[in-house]
């Protein structure tokens, strides 16, 4: 008969980490082993020695004859044998939060805390290599086996490894499925000498094995290789399969108890590492959707996704993963944007850049203007129309046509109102704005303000800038000063004017949820905006234009092009204009989209 006492001892010296988990399998009934045909082929099973081990020490305790208890009495083991496995629970994050990290295994970390808030069993996958473009194979392979079991995903090997062991004890995870086993990038060489690079032979193969020694729960090996087809893609039946026994070979879990109502927002292109941090997401139950460059604005894919998600409400529990969403109030802010569901035209919600616009210029009912007055409303759509489709050719990006309208127009007469600014009534544009919305136009009011200020005339056609698909353009040619009259002078602006016509319009767009607006400044000498240095191209809810005036002959319209661009502040884009009476030549729509840098805002007067 076996001494217990020393059979218990050596147990302990062989293995003294598992003994947390020792003694919370004591009670538990020896199962069935798996079916040969069922069983993963590199899967470790420690558990079934663990099990062997404690059948031995039950058997040398049954050589005691201690006494059996009465029915009256429960005992420790009764409980444990009786007590329901543990089950994983998704979080749900307050309000809006962003993961700003861009190291996979602290991203990792990082979506474990935020989308649990338990889970028994975890998936545990080394980190890519440093030139891999994505999570690679284990990664991929280690969020389908999350998604498909309702566990967070870990990454070892990075930045976040001493932390990991904490993440385990918190979530109070008993069992992880480790991904592993071939090199990411191909077989290793057998023999170090066979390496044409001597860290390639010193790195060898991922060491899933040295991995799950390194975990204090009890683990099962899952090589990528046993579950991707021949295109590297997850073979589902396969992964089914091989994710059974793995289980088999874990303490048994509950089924996940899945969280409602949670957005996560990846950005694959920006951050790779995302996939995974997005795979335990979807895992915990929160809605996943990808908005490229961190702006759930950006496509109409993601603003509809979100609309569906949100149902047109303020985002409640929403997590942006990396680095790319910016802080949670900005995140806040694009998404309740997002959740509108309202687009522009050419879709999403961003202005600039990813479209492309080409624009009749004018004002109604004035044909020396520009071409936008020579028509009525209907046939000025459709005109806008035509001349936008001859650039689609030239192109990827969507073409949207353009209305820019003068709504207040200099005036060589002074006025009642004494501003040398003729303000058109917003009944005889509005119908202009109105028909763009229906036919997927966008409209941009031109000011040419006189002796008065921008942003007072901008503050007066108000419920017009309010609309989705209506920018702004401010023309400093037209700016006068105090004792100034058009036409004998050029005029200009002073930077910090413009800027509180841009404070306003942003302030406006968060106020009201609105899409990115358009904010144009019409110049063709530098001395037209003073300090444009200090121009603000950085408020999200803007895409700022400098659009270059200039007209005549085509070499000094390219030296107009290169002095606008001379010293211009970072985070513009550029508008080019075609005069169908004062070019010399007038550039084709080809020519035009030849000009360098390509321009993003294209009018014709």
């Amino acid at each position: 008969m076996p001494d217990v006492t020393a059979a218990g001892a050596a147990l302990r010296s062989r293995s003294g980490r598992r003994l947390a988990t020792i003694d919370r399998m004591v009670a538990r009934p020896v199962v069935p082993s798996v079916p040969a045909a069922r069983r993963a082929p590199r899967a470790r099973r420690r558990p079934v020695a663990l099990l062997a081990a404690l059948a031995l020490v039950g058997a040398a305790a049954g050589c005691t004859a201690a006494p059996e208890p009465s029915p009256s009495t429960t005992t420790a083991a009764d409980d444990a044998t009786t007590a329901a496995p543990p089950a994983a629970r998704g979080a749900v994050p307050d309000g809006v939060t962003t993961l700003d990290e861009d190291d996979p295994s602290r991203l990792a970390l990082a979506a474990s805390r935020t989308f649990f808030d338990a889970a028994p069993l975890v998936v545990v996958t080394p980190a890519p290599s440093d030139d891999a473009d994505g999570p690679g194979r284990s990664g991929a392979v280690a969020g389908a086996i999350a998604e498909q079991v309702g566990a967070p995903v870990l990454v070892t090997g990075g930045a976040a490894d001493a932390d990991v062991p904490a993440e385990l004890e918190r979530l109070g995870a008993v069992g992880a499925i480790v991904v592993g086993g071939a090199r990411e990038d191909g077989p290793a060489p057998s023999d170090p000498a066979e390496a044409s690079d001597p860290a390639e032979a010193s790195a060898g193969p991922s060491d899933a094995a040295a991995t799950a020694d390194a975990l204090a729960v009890e683990t099962a090996l899952l090589d990528p290789a046993d579950v991707l087809d021949d295109d590297g893609a997850v073979d589902d039946d396969a992964l089914t399969t091989a994710v059974a026994d793995a289980r088999d070979a874990l303490p048994a879990v509950a089924d996940p108890e899945t969280s409602t109502g949670v957005l996560a927002l990846t950005d694959l292109a920006t951050t790779p590492a995302g996939t995974v941090a997005g795979a335990t997401a979807r895992a915990s139950g929160a809605t996943v959707l990808d908005a490229p460059g961190g702006d759930p604005r950006g496509t109409s894919e993601t603003v509809l996704g979100v609309h569906d998600v949100l149902g047109g409400e303020a985002p409640a529990s929403t997590v942006g993963i990396g680095p790319s969403f910016g802080s949670p109030d900005d995140l806040a802010r694009s998404t309740a944007t997002a959740a509108t569901g309202v687009e522009l035209p050419g879709g999403g919600q961003l202005a600039l850049p990813g479209k492309r616009y080409v624009a009749l210029y004018g004002s109604p009912g004035a044909p020396s203007l520009g071409v936008l007055g020579e028509q009525d409303v209907p046939e000025t759509i459709e005109r806008a129309k035509r001349l936008a489709a001859q650039y689609e050719k030239l192109t990827d990006e969507p073409v949207v046509p353009t209305l820019e309208i003068i709504t207040t127009v200099a005036s060589g007469a002074a006025g009642d109102d004494g501003n040398y600014s003729n303000e058109r009534s917003a009944d005889l544009v509005r119908p202009y704005v109105e028909a763009a919305r229906d036919e997927g136009v966008y409209v941009v009011l031109d000011f040419q303000p006189g002796r008065t200020d921008f942003l007072t005339q901008v503050r007066a056609y108000e419920d017009l800038v309010l609309e989705p698909h209506v920018g702004v353009a401010l023309d400093p040619e037209w700016r006068l000063g105090p004792d100034e009259v058009h036409l004998e002078q050029i005029g200009s602006v002073d930077v910090d004017e413009v800027n509180a016509v841009g404070d306003h319009l942003a302030e406006l767009v968060r106020e009201h949820d609105l899409p990115q607006k358009i904010f144009l400044l019409h110049q063709f000498r530098p001395s037209m905006v003073a300090d444009r240095e200090r121009l603000d191209t950085g408020r999200p809810e803007l895409a700022t234009v400098v659009h270059a005036d200039g007209q005549g002959g085509q070499e000094a319209k390219a030296a107009t092009w290169r002095a606008l661009h001379r010293d211009a502040p970072a985070g513009l884009f550029w508008g080019w204009k075609n005069f169908y009476d004062e070019d010399s030549p007038m550039l084709t729509p080809a020519q035009t989209w030849d000009v360098e840098p390509t321009p993003d805002f294209v009018s014709y007067q």
